[in-house]
């Protein structure tokens, strides 16, 4: 069983060795997890000690997570019998779908009338509730809650967004770094990021210099003369800013092969994250964006004006996010994500928007239209052609 997957993990191109998969083995066949460690045998044990064992950096966990869970799928509810079932199942009992027609009917409350209408019902509100219109509940038109329909609401206890409207959410959610290793199915990303380029030749002497090794040996009576010179490089410098979770999940695979495009292409390659928009923080580990912030100040402050600043996001958010202090979803901002894009685009005039989302659903996104005249028109769409049009106006 452990052979095919040993063989799982090489297939997802993570650098396990058979001496790795051997001191596996041998842990295993210590008891250092399994029935004499243990009351019983937990999956979760033996995912922590093949992670340890066979993953020796922490740039491939990510990796490692996809190709378990892939080949273990189902196994721990065939083996452990011991947990709850989770308390979503039970509350979780049906989701609204509404019609067109339906769903016109619903008004939408203000930003103020809809905080103020929270407070309320967190002060009267007693039990649970389900399919109203009026308490925090499940499957109802409430503004407040989850599996339900509303047009402008505050999302409590869903799992993911359904129909895009939310202008918060009441969950902390957990989000997962982009994989920077991430092998691309063509050369297409990397061949239009190329047209952003300024070589300069640095660092010590690495490659050959043909026509002057040439010119040095015809001087030299015949005799040999090799002359080398610096290795050309790629000398521009890219701040990447890109939005993660939420509607990004969407985009997940194709904003993978943009970073490790990115990161091939570029020597000067700093990256961050950011949450739907910019604010006073943002994050480079994020499993670690809570503990681990970089001030956005500090940002415009260690970076010159000669980066080409290059924001990935679907810009697909309430309008409020972008226009309203306190309008993020997570945290009560005290400025508004508008002020900080116009910050950080007036401190690095070469700047660009890419979108994943499809160019063709653009006009029916308010939000979308907000970020694209904050960006002065600059928003491409992750495409060749996109691409191509970015990096030619980030390269003038």
């Amino acid at each position: 069983m452990l052979i095919d997957f040993f063989y799982t993990l090489r297939s997802a191109k993570l650098p396990v060795s058979v001496k790795e998969f051997l001191t596996l083995l041998e842990a295993l066949q210590a008891h250092v997890v399994g029935p004499e460690s243990d009351d019983a045998w937990k999956i979760d044990d033996f995912y922590y000690l093949s992670r340890l064992t066979l993953v020796k950096d922490e740039k491939h966990y990510d990796k490692f997570d996809r190709a378990f869970a892939a080949y273990f799928k189902g196994v721990e509810m065939l083996t452990d019998f011991t947990k709850d079932v989770p308390l979503e199942w039970l509350r979780k009992n049906l989701e609204l779908e509404l019609s067109p027609e339906d769903k016109a009917k619903i008004e939408k409350m203000g930003w103020d009338e809809l905080m103020e209408t929270l407070k309320k019902r967190f002060e009267e509100q007693k039990e649970r509730h389900e399919g109203g219109s009026k308490w925090i509940g499940t499957g109802g038109t409430s503004p407040f809650g989850a599996n339900g329909y509303n047009p402008q609401g505050i999302r409590i206890g869903q799992e993911k967004s359904r129909n895009k409207s939310a202008v918060k959410v009441w969950d902390q959610r957990a989000y997962k770094d982009y994989d920077d290793t991430q092998e691309l199915g063509t050369r297409n990303i990397k061949v239009a990021l190329r047209r952003l380029r300024k070589f300069a030749r640095e660092g010590s002497a690495e490659e050959l210099d043909l026509p002057d090794t040439i010119r040095s040996t015809a001087a030299n009576a015949g005799w040999l003369d090799i002359k080398m010179v610096p290795e050309r490089h790629n000398n521009v410098k890219v701040l990447l800013l890109m939005d993660v979770g939420g509607t990004m999940d969407e985009h997940i695979a194709r904003v993978e092969e943009m970073f490790s495009a990115a990161k091939a292409e570029f020597k000067h390659l700093e990256f961050y994250y950011f949450h739907n928009c910019v604010y006073d923080y943002m994050w480079k580990n994020n499993k670690r964006r809570f503990s681990e912030k970089f001030a956005t100040w500090d940002i415009l402050r260690k970076y010159n004006k000669d980066y080409k600043l290059i924001f990935i996001g679907d810009a697909t958010m309430s309008p409020y996010e972008i226009l309203q202090p306190g309008g993020s979803v997570e945290y009560n901002n005290e400025e508004p994500g508008a002020e900080w894009l116009q910050r950080l685009t007036n401190t690095f005039p070469r700047f660009a928007w890419i979108n994943p989302e499809p160019q063709g659903v653009w006009q029916y996104r308010q939000s979308i239209a907000v970020i694209q005249q904050l960006m002065n028109q600059r928003m491409y769409p992750l495409t060749l052609k996109g691409l191509e049009d970015a990096m030619r106006m980030l390269s003038k």
